[in-house]
This record gives C-alpha cells, structure tokens and sequence, in this order.
C-alpha cells in the first residue's frame, strides 16, 4: 500500500471505458499516442483496454503494455478464467501489470447469468484467486455495487480480498449514487468488512445524474485513494467522473480537500485536446 494516506491514485480508463461511448472508436496508433500522453503525465494507472474484446484491444493492450515506462498498466477482464488468462497475456509485458476483474453483483445483474448469490459468491472467489495467482496486483469490482443488497456487497468484497484483490473498486454503474451515500458507502466497507483497511478502495463514477465528479470526491472523503476517471469525462451515456475536474479540484480546493494526486496539470490541456480529436467528441 502507499504509504501516504493522503495520496489519491488516478486510474484512467479513457482507453477502455471512455472508448466504449459510440462513436469514440481509437485506432491503435492513436490508443498507443494516448497512453503514451497519460503515462508522461503521471497518471498512477492506465485501463488500456478489454484484451478479451478483439484482436485490435489485446494487441494494443499489449503494446501499451510494453511501452510504459511509470504506469500500473491494467486490463479489463469478465469473472471467468479465459477472459483473465488473456488479459494476463496482454498486460504481463508492462514493468507493473495489473488484472481487473469484475461480475455484476446487484439482483438485476445476477439475473442475468442466473446465478444464486452463493453461485457467484463461489465464483467470485474461484476467479479472483486465480488472476492472484497469475499477478500480484488485482482489482476486482462489483459492477452496480451502488444497487447491491448492503449484507452481499460486503460479503463479496470480504471473499474478493481473502482471495487476494489489493484494490476493490466501488462502481456506480449507471450514476444512481449521491455525494453523501457514496462517501458512507467506502467509509462503512473500510469499518465493517475484514481486512478492508489493508487494501485500496477504488470510486468508479457514472455522471447520469451530472454527479459523477462530487460522488468520485465524496468517495475519497470516506476513504477511497483511487478514483477511475477519463480525459474530458469520455464514456457511456452521459459519461465517466473526468480526470480533468478531479485533478483540479484537489489542487484547488486543497485547503477543504487535503488530498494530492501526481498528474502535472501542465499536461491536462495538450492531453484534452488529443482525445477531443482522436474520439470525435468536441
């Protein structure tokens, strides 16, 4: 863990999320020059794609991989053992990889598979075990975790971290949450699940309900040190918590906010210029 406690890690994912929103489709060059821009600025971790996905994701996962010099570099892989297998073999090139491995954990998403919560607790715990055993840096995430029955969400996230996740990340998946719920949903993970306070909470943020930037930062007041974040808010729908605002508004407001990030703001300009280019969205 970083020994600073007030240190937020920025875990970008414009090129797998943000690149997710119609429209916004990358080519590999452009993916590698983006990445390349993020890994300068100091951005702690970089989602550099789905290898699972296509072809295209891994090879550019792949490379990306291979390039960074200061990055975390992280794939996006599904709760099986086959999406986790290709994500290692993308991101294992990186001097500092990392698997991120998710399921959908509220009822409307354990419908979907019709899984029990026993089933995809089990799962849970088979999946994350085996990204553990393949890397030492894991994330692992509930997807919908602001619409999960509170008694389950803890549950998992206690079998996600005795299987060996050093980061949990919280997403509200389609912007649901508020500041104040999501800063009481970190603080009471960190209080109530064992072995919480030896792990990193990460805060994923939709900006459905135009809150995405507050929730990110209420999340961190409650105890998370990373937030997942893209240049100019790019994503899905209405969009992901954007680098940009959080990165200020901790530089800014650091008198009520006494939190630092290592991005060089100089860099947020040129950077949020490219993406508006190369994805198409002003």
């Amino acid at each position: 863990m970083t020994q600073d406690k007030n240190r937020v890690l920025i875990f970008d994912t414009t090129l797998r999320d943000g690149e997710q929103s119609p429209g916004a489709t990358m080519s590999h060059d452009e993916k590698l020059e983006i990445a390349e821009l993020l890994d300068e600025m100091g951005v702690d971790i970089i989602e550099a794609g789905f290898p699972i996905a296509s072809e295209g994701d891994f090879q550019a996962v792949t490379e990306i991989a291979k390039r960074a010099k200061n990055a975390v570099i992280c794939g996006l892989s599904r709760a099986n053992f086959k999406d986790i297998d290709r994500c290692w073999e993308a991101v294992k090139h990186a001097e500092k990889p990392r698997i991120h491995t998710f399921i959908g954990t509220s009822p409307l998403h354990r419908d979907i598979p019709k899984l029990s919560k026993d089933e995809m607790a089990e799962r849970i715990h088979d999946t994350v075990t085996h990204a553990r055993n393949l890397c030492d840096n894991v994330q692992w995430s509930p997807m919908d975790a602001t619409r999960t029955e509170w008694d389950y969400l803890c549950r998992v996230v206690d079998i996600a971290i005795k299987a060996g996740a050093t980061t949990i990340n919280i997403p509200d998946t389609v912007g649901y949450t508020a500041p104040r719920e999501s800063a009481d949903i970190i603080r009471r993970l960190i209080a109530e699940v064992p072995g919480a306070d030896e792990v990193i909470f990460a805060t994923h943020c939709h900006n459905d309900l135009g809150m995405a930037t507050a929730n990110a930062l209420a999340a961190v007041e409650g105890g998370a040190r990373q937030i997942e974040c893209t240049i100019n808010g790019l994503g899905e729908r209405a969009g992901n918590t954007a680098l940009e605002e959080v990165v200020m508004a901790l530089k800014v407001r650091n008198d009520i906010m006494p939190y630092h990030t290592g991005v060089d703001a100089t860099k947020i300009m040129h950077i949020s210029r490219r993406v508006s280019t190369v994805s198409g969205f002003p």
